[in-house]
């Protein structure tokens, strides 16, 4: 029997003591010895829960404990997440986690600790919850030259803006729908400004590259701004309004550019149709051209599953390192104001003639039936410094939207 241990016995850590028991036959198919959590690592105690016997409060008698070979680490957070990884990781436990903010801060380091120990440091569940991705790319794909990722990473955001284009709603109205059903935390900052979605590009980005994109250089603009009225003009464009993670190599420079925003997507684009909690990440390769991985990027057993995944494949290869080519060393990111394309944009009808002389004859009016006193267009494709100089001569932008846009 493979032991293993839980730190945090919240929704993803008792999702996998779940997932391991209901699914031990299937587990047994993978590995024989089955896997059997031993210890569970919390401040609380759970007396009426069928795992009460395996709590416990010091992190010493899992670390210390030789017949320990997995940890899960599911607390979330920065610390004590931290220690307690690189802790496990020098005493040759591999560690498992769905904490992306753990993984895009300090990946690479915990990564060289697994290879320097024989362990190995898996964050499959860190993007895309119960999606396949991550072990995808640096198994499947690792052929291949990835060339762009285009991503909606973040279900919170995903579903609060599908019920406003259903439903024609505004944002707030939609946040608090959300946070009633449990899709939205009570302080939903991380979500709603593009945080959470900014980490998980930066993740997938330094996959990508083999090393490291800081999220905190990732330009990153959340939904929060976002209208009904944007719909409705979205509507007349045959588009949809999706908050994405961008990550596009710039061969001729050897850079990266990278931008978490609300994107106007057409509806020809396999993004256009992911609704509700729905994620995907869609990627291109130089030689397999397109893929797209789509799947519930959240919620409690999606999120277990992934992480048990990383599990399986630990116990798999025990004494070994099964990781990814992530350096320290930081990319270079492409100037975001370098990139051209087309903005849509909406501003009071005052400004209406100053805007077509700024804008130039190729502007496309852009008109919506709920819309009243305002002038809506969509720019010819523009740099976003062009954009920012022109638009700086304006005064009354009630919104800017880019356009996604096949390079």
């Amino acid at each position: 029997m493979i032991e293993i241990a839980i730190l945090g016995f919240g929704t993803v850590g008792s999702g996998v003591a779940k997932v391991i028991d209901k699914n031990a036959a299937e587990i047994q198919r993978k590995i024989p010895e089955g896997v059997h959590v031993k210890y569970i690592l919390d401040l609380r105690d759970f007396p009426d829960s069928p795992y009460a016997d395996r709590v416990v409060h010091d992190y010493d008698v899992i670390v210390n404990d030789p017949e320990i070979k997995v940890i899960c680490e599911t607390m979330g957070g920065m610390e004590p997440a931290f220690s307690f990884s690189k802790r496990a990781l020098e005493k040759g436990i591999s560690v498992c986690t769905s904490n992306k903010e753990l993984v895009a801060e300090h990946g690479p380091e915990l990564l060289r600790l697994a290879k320097e120990h024989s362990c190995s440091y898996q964050f499959e569940a860190s993007v895309g919850g119960g999606i396949p991705i991550i072990r995808p790319m640096v198994s499947a794909l690792a052929q291949e030259k990835i060339t762009s990722i285009i991503g909606i990473l973040n279900g919170t955001t995903n579903y609060i803006l599908s019920r406003m284009e259903s439903e024609g709603a505004d944002f707030e109205e939609m946040l608090h729908i959300a946070q009633e059903k449990g899709y939205a935390e009570r302080n939903p900052e991380a979500d709603v400004e593009g945080h959470d979605c900014c980490r998980k590009i930066a993740i997938l980005s330094s996959l990508m590259c083999g090393q490291t994109v800081r999220y905190e250089d990732v330009p990153c603009e959340g939904v929060s701004a976002i209208s009904a009225l944007d719909f409705a003009y979205a509507k007349q464009m045959n588009m949809s309004i999706k908050l994405l993670g961008i990550s596009r190599r710039n061969e001729k420079e050897g850079t990266f550019y990278v931008i978490t925003a609300p994107f106007l997507v057409p509806e020809d684009h396999p993004l256009y149709s992911v609704s509700g909690v729905y994620n995907a990440v869609y990627l291109h390769g130089n030689m397999v051209d397109n893929l797209m991985f789509y799947g519930k990027g959240a919620g409690k057993y999606p999120t277990a599953s992934a992480v048990v995944a990383d599990v399986l494949d630990c116990a798999a290869h025990q004494g070994e390192t099964v990781g990814c080519v992530w350096e320290d060393k930081v990319v270079e990111l492409t100037d975001v104001n370098r990139d051209w394309r087309r903005m849509f944009v909406r501003l009071d009808i005052s400004e209406r003639v100053l805007a077509e002389e700024l804008f130039g004859d190729d502007i496309v009016e852009v008109r919506a039936e709920a819309a009243v006193d305002e002038f809506a267009f969509m720019t010819a494709p523009i740099s976003e410094e062009a954009y920012a100089e022109k638009a700086a001569q304006l005064t009354t932008i009630k919104s800017r939207i880019r356009v996604l846009e096949e390079k």
